[in-house]
């Protein structure tokens, strides 16, 4: 048997099980999802061990673990609210027709996940495809696979999810298998595979719903708390060794706030410490692929030589890993590919500005438009967000994203396609509507459009 044909039999058992699954009804399916929630949590250990061993991070994994049910709670909660809503009424264009909406699942999605949070990320997802009563096939990044094992072991223990759930290991080959076989295809990860999943999703014309990378500006306005910009910038750009979407990766400061600015942020980058000599002990843990740490050496030596200065920080290698303590850049712009291109670590390039013209210009001034920030007084702060192209925008504060899971979000640019994850969208995506017409009132025989009146 090919490798193909192994995804093609997958999908289509997932297929033979889903109908009975959409037709069980929303209680089942949480009631189901409540039983795999338990069996998870009795998993905690296992999965948490595999994903500290991909990902070289502790306290992250571990958190990463606990947000994840706190998505499957949410998604339960809410689910029978956002499904049992009835549309129905009559046409305003047609007032004897009446009309109501029936919702059918759209069968067979494609989840494939990357590898900078495996886990929250393979199951955003899936959990709300699987309350709106579609059947998930799941492929997690290669990078990061060990703790697909013991969540499959989780699944197999609820034999109705593990008929409507399956999760297979491969690379990009895997991953094309997948979108040739499924109905619609979630995809989180880089353009570049984004712009290729798009293309064999459009050949198929399947619906693909990707959410790609990020190059999130932060704006610091004149009359800024500069002690909190520095707080919020630092943590948003770091977290994570700065491997997340939302990451800032580009910061505009007013000019009459640079110098201080710059001063405080290189004195907190300082005292953050890295895990190398002590992987219990640090703020920042490794680079989870290694190849990052030479995507970030390209970015800082493009700058250099364009005129930057580094002000404190670098990468370090041991041991096959690599870990990188927070860089601050000045004296940057964009003509730099630190500035232009997805760095995926805790630099932090600082740039000035003389007017918020000039700032929302700098901020606009990108392909990608995922998410922003901007800090100062809140009535200027909100003016600038509302002129930011980005599909949320944090107001004093960075990141607000990862902290909210209910308020629905479109990407800008690059950063990805498709009906927000994020808020009652995240479910009804799944979704497509049949409208059932109902004349009630005359029929119209062919004789109202004869010739000749």
């Amino acid at each position: 048997m090919t490798f193909n044909e192994d995804i093609g039999r997958a999908v289509a058992s997932l297929h033979d099980g889903q109908a009975a699954w959409e037709a069980a009804g929303v209680s089942r399916r949480i009631e189901v999802l409540a039983r795999w929630r338990n069996a998870l949590l009795a998993g905690r250990k296992a999965v948490v061990e595999a994903l500290i061993e991909d990902t070289g991070r502790k306290r992250i994994s571990e958190s990463e673990f606990d947000g994840t049910l706190r998505r499957i709670d949410y998604w339960c909660e809410h689910a029978p609210a956002i499904l049992g809503r009835v549309s129905e009424g009559r046409s305003e264009t047609a007032p004897s027709v009446y009309f109501e909406h029936q919702p059918h699942a759209l069968g067979v999605v494609g989840v494939i996940s990357p590898w900078n949070v495996p886990l929250l990320l393979s199951l955003i997802d899936a959990v709300p495809a699987l309350l709106a009563g579609c059947a998930v096939i799941l492929k997690p990044s290669e990078v990061t696979p060990r703790f697909a094992a013991p969540l499959g072991e989780t699944l197999r223990s609820v034999s109705e999810l593990a008929a409507v759930f399956k999760i297979v290991a491969g690379d990009g080959e895997c991953g094309r298998a997948i979108i040739r076989e499924v109905d619609a295809v979630c995809f989180t990860g880089s353009v570049e595979t984004g712009r290729k999943v798009a293309v064999q999703a459009g050949e198929r014309l399947i619906p693909a719903f990707l959410e790609l990378g990020g190059k999130d500006p932060l704006v610091v306005l004149q009359g800024a708390d500069t002690e909190l910009a520095v707080k919020a910038a630092l943590r948003g750009s770091v977290l994570n060794t700065g491997q997340a979407c939302q990451s800032i990766e580009r910061v505009y400061v007013h000019e009459s706030l640079l110098r201080e600015f710059l001063d405080r942020l290189v004195a907190a980058a300082r005292q953050i410490s890295i895990t190398c000599d002590d992987p219990e002990s640090g703020h920042l843990g490794p680079f989870i692929d290694l190849r990052q740490a030479d995507t970030v050496e390209v970015h800082l030596e493009d700058a250099v030589a364009q005129g930057a200065k580094r002000l404190c920080g670098g990468i370090r290698r041991e041991g096959g890993r690599a870990w990188c303590s927070p860089v601050v850049l000045s004296e940057v712009n964009h003509r730099m590919r630190v500035l232009k291109e997805e760095t995926f670590a805790p630099v932090i390039p600082v740039m000035s500005y003389a007017n918020e013209d000039e700032a929302v210009m700098l901020a606009n001034d990108s392909s990608f438009g995922l998410s922003a920030a901007v800090i100062g007084p809140e009535v200027q702060a909100i003016e600038v967000a509302r002129r930011i192209r980005a599909g949320a925008v944090s107001i004093n504060d960075c990141g607000l994203t990862t902290m909210v899971s209910d308020v629905e979000k479109d990407s800008f640019g690059e950063s990805g396609v498709g009906q927000s994850r994020m808020g009652e969208a995240g479910m009804l995506r799944f979704l497509r509507k049949t409208a059932l017409l109902m004349q009630t009132g005359e029929v119209m025989g062919i004789d109202a459009f004869r010739e000749g009146g």
